[in-house]
């Protein structure tokens, strides 16, 4: 038997090892159809495997800066396995809440996962890729910041820019929001390079960068990101971020973890978590809605 063919026929094995070694798994809210390839991004979430049984997969909520993510009972998630280059997916739907006894001093909440009956390989090219679904993951774009006391009038711009999509705002922010652009309010910062956006993590992101933007990493440590989440987000997401540490894997690829830095204006941690919290409730909402209509046609026929 060919060696691919056998480790994803020994994929359970390769679940509880990285179980005992609380290792993680990647979560992401299910595409909600076929055609929604080019409206839909994912955002994709490194979440602590904490246990499993014959039916069940149980982990760690996501959060992102300290707030939790609701997932919502019945919600369609994609799941990745990955264990070194080796990735295995497989879709799984959110059972719902339950506690878990972590230790004699700690007892957590944490999602039930239905345990698949089978996983399928990503692709060698694309490690968010399968025969049969993708991923389709962020783009992010990248400048290497001079001065992070700059960043004050763009994240102000930002926080206006959403108030004003949201209709949070008044006239008066609308028209601030209206006078501002990207160009006027731009930190301080040297040339853009881009990367993709792999997963999100607690407190910052993983990203991977092209081999001929690698070498910008190594210049400095702090840089300015920014990334769009059309269409249920229309204000892009922007913020510091300081890079914690990279390796290179064997496309050549970078992998950059990076961790979210605001230092110079705490109170942006709080536009970013309702943004992302946003974007993960449309998701669901939409997904929810799209459930329900196929049920509603199923009793129909």
């Amino acid at each position: 038997m060919p060696a691919h063919r056998s480790r994803t026929l020994d994929w359970r094995r390769c679940l509880k090892q990285v179980c005992e070694r609380n290792g993680a798994l990647e979560i992401a809210v299910a595409r909600t159809s076929e055609g929604d390839e080019g409206e839909n991004r994912h955002l994709v979430w490194r979440v602590r495997l904490v246990s499993m049984t014959e039916h069940e997969i149980l982990v760690e909520q996501p959060t992102t800066l300290g707030q939790v993510i609701h997932l919502e009972p019945g919600i369609e998630l994609v799941a990745i396995l990955a264990i070194g280059q080796n990735r295995w997916m497989f879709p799984t739907t959110n059972l719902g809440l339950t506690s878990y006894q972590l230790n004699d001093h700690k007892t957590i909440s944490v999602l039930r996962l239905v345990m698949p009956e089978s996983v399928e390989r990503c692709q060698r090219r694309n490690y968010y890729r399968m025969e049969t679904a993708a991923l389709s993951l962020p783009e992010v774009e990248i400048w290497p910041l001079l001065d992070p006391k700059s960043v004050l009038l763009a994240e102000r711009a930002a926080q206006l820019q959403f108030e004003a999509d949201e209709g949070l705002a008044g006239q008066d922010a609308d028209a601030e929001a209206g006078a501002l652009d990207d160009d006027a309010t731009m930190p301080e910062v040297g040339p853009k390079f881009a990367a993709t956006l792999l997963n999100i993590g607690g407190g910052g992101v993983g990203l991977r960068v092209a081999p001929q933007d690698a070498p910008a990493l190594t210049r400095l440590k702090v840089f300015w990101l920014r990334f769009s989440l059309p269409p249920g987000l229309t204000t892009p997401i922007c913020a510091t971020a300081k890079l914690v540490h990279t390796h290179v894997d064997s496309t050549q690829h970078t992998y950059a973890g990076m961790a979210f830095d605001f230092s110079f204006n705490p109170m942006h941690q709080r536009l970013v978590v309702d943004q992302i919290c946003r974007y993960i409730a449309i998701q669901q909402r939409v997904q929810l809605k799209r459930q329900a209509d196929r049920d509603g046609l199923r009793q129909s026929a």
